[in-house]
């Protein structure tokens, strides 16, 4: 078990946007837990649909009105299934995503936020694409922020939580290892149908930071000792 609790790469810029989207997706956290509960179609309604995103028609006599499949792409990765599924998201993206911003400025970030999470969606809807269960979570998003870290500050120190014991490791053993994972066990569950977790929303991710931080970034910046 490897979990990042901090890192040790000064920020350039003020991460606005990074703060932001932390305080969107609580905020959207809270809003379930107020409405939800009064509406069992709120994952369904707003969640991303791999049926419906790879052009599945809609069942005739809904008992909800789901959002535009479009437009799901982008709700779904604001809303989390649960206290554990938001906090363990919103502390990798603490960890990664303002050095991110720092590279690529907010209005840069913001962008390549979005496109991370709409290709990790896009992934595991092409991987599944029979589900009706829907997709959610902002993993997919985040984990193209590990991807740009990865690109641009591979030798950054992090205090890792190893099982127990919190150890400084290398940005690209953290990463490498919490890929490796995702890799393995997207593998070892190609024949599942729904459910569970979305290893392939992880991978999607993972690579579209990959190829559009080498697209986007202001150059080469080298990691600050």
């Amino acid at each position: 078990m490897f979990i990042p609790l901090k890192d040790e790469n000064p920020r350039i810029l003020i991460p606005y946007v990074t703060w932001s989207i932390l305080a969107v997706n609580i905020l959207v956290f809270v809003l379930q837990k107020v409405f939800a509960g009064s509406d069992p179609y709120f994952f369904m309604k707003y969640g991303a649909t791999p049926f419906l995103i790879t052009g599945g028609d809609l069942p005739v006599g809904l008992p909800y009105s789901p959002i535009i499949p479009f437009l799901s792409l982008f709700t779904s990765i604001f809303i989390h299934g649960g206290y554990y599924h938001l906090a363990s998201n919103m502390l990798f993206l603490y960890v990664f995503a303002d050095n991110v911003e720092s590279i690529l400025g907010h209005k840069k970030f913001l962008i390549y936020y979005l496109l991370c999470g709409v290709a990790a969606t896009f992934a595991q809807a092409l991987i599944d694409v029979e589900s009706t269960i829907p997709l959610i979570g902002a993993s997919g998003a985040i984990s193209g922020m590990m991807a740009g870290y990865l690109v641009k500050y591979h030798k950054a120190k992090i205090l890792t939580l190893v099982f127990i014991f919190p150890i400084m490791l290398p940005a690209f053993a953290v990463v490498g290892f919490w890929f490796g994972t995702q890799v393995l066990n997207g593998m070892a569950n190609l024949n599942q149908t729904g459910g569970g977790v979305a290893w392939f929303a992880h991978i999607g991710g993972f690579v579209a930071g990959l190829v559009l931080m080498f697209l986007i970034s202001r150059g080469k910046f080298n990691w600050r000792t």
